[in-house]
């Protein structure tokens, strides 16, 4: 009898020196005490997409605006620090958030399993849907996805335009890091269209009316293709939690729409 009270007691402090190991070898997740120590939320962004965000020159410097800067101040500002704004190309912001160069990534991105793979996502924040831009003169030539067989489309590298040229057109694809130079490709002649979030095509054919023109042809988008959310490194739950407390909060409070409506103003103004 005495020995199995023994063997019992061996055993209970065996498991409890296991768990106590175990707790010790979980890493803390120190997200936002980090962000707070330096008194900075560094995000990454690719200022090629506006509204959501765009270079502009404001008292002799350049400076990024838009929608997804307006939404980063906001949780900024939730966090009690500044907001340090960083311009990288599209394809390397994730590798950026991986080596922690960024604290977030909020450049119109949507969260796909590839990327799932590699860092976290906040709740979404907006609902896109996408199109493609074409010259005025070619309004009416892409109706169905056999009618883009021998076309040259564009797409911006590694973002979910690409994904989606490719399954649902048949059209050449090229891609670029930046979706200015694939609009320029088009508008001389290079490309003849490209592929774009709806709202961003719709701003090109605001401003050019003359020049562009939307495909009728309506590609068929996933549900999981449609929303854009905030890249959060790998295990950082309380960084995440806070994230998402911010959207929903400016969701239920309308802010969201004011924001955007916002932006879209601020790149009128600029003649982005």
């Amino acid at each position: 009898m005495k020995f199995k009270k023994l063997f019992a007691g061996v055993a209970l402090a065996a498991l409890l020196v296991g768990g106590l190991a175990g707790c010790g070898n979980k890493k803390a997740d120190n997200s936002v005490k980090r962000i707070q120590d330096k008194k900075t939320l560094t995000i990454g962004t690719s200022a090629d997409f506006a509204p959501f965000e765009f270079p502009v020159v404001k008292n002799g410097h350049k400076v990024i605006e838009g929608y997804d800067i307006l939404v980063a101040q906001k949780i900024a500002k939730n966090l009690g620090v500044k907001l340090k704004v960083q311009n990288i190309e599209f394809p390397s912001l994730i590798s950026e958030l991986q080596n922690h160069k960024v604290d977030l990534v909020l450049a119109g991105m949507t969260k796909t399993k590839k990327r799932e793979k590699a860092v976290d996502f906040s709740r979404h924040y907006y609902t896109e849907s996408e199109k493609i831009l074409v010259k005025k003169s070619d309004a009416n030539k892409y109706n169905t996805k056999a009618s883009t067989k021998g076309a040259s489309f564009g797409a911006q590298q590694s973002s979910t335009q690409e994904t989606l040229a490719k399954s649902e057109t048949d059209a050449h694809i090229v891609t670029e890091s930046l979706t200015t130079s694939l609009t320029t490709d088009l508008k001389s002649g290079k490309l003849d269209g490209v592929v774009l979030a709806k709202v961003v095509a719709d701003e090109y054919v605001k401003k050019y009316p003359n020049q562009y023109a939307e495909a009728k042809y309506n590609m068929k988008v996933p549900t999981s293709l449609k929303y854009l959310n905030i890249a959060i490194p790998k295990n950082e739950p309380a960084l995440k939690k806070r994230v998402n407390k911010e959207i929903t909060h400016l969701e239920k409070t309308g802010q969201l729409n004011k924001m955007f409506k916002q932006a879209q103003h601020e790149q009128e103004k600029s003649g982005k």
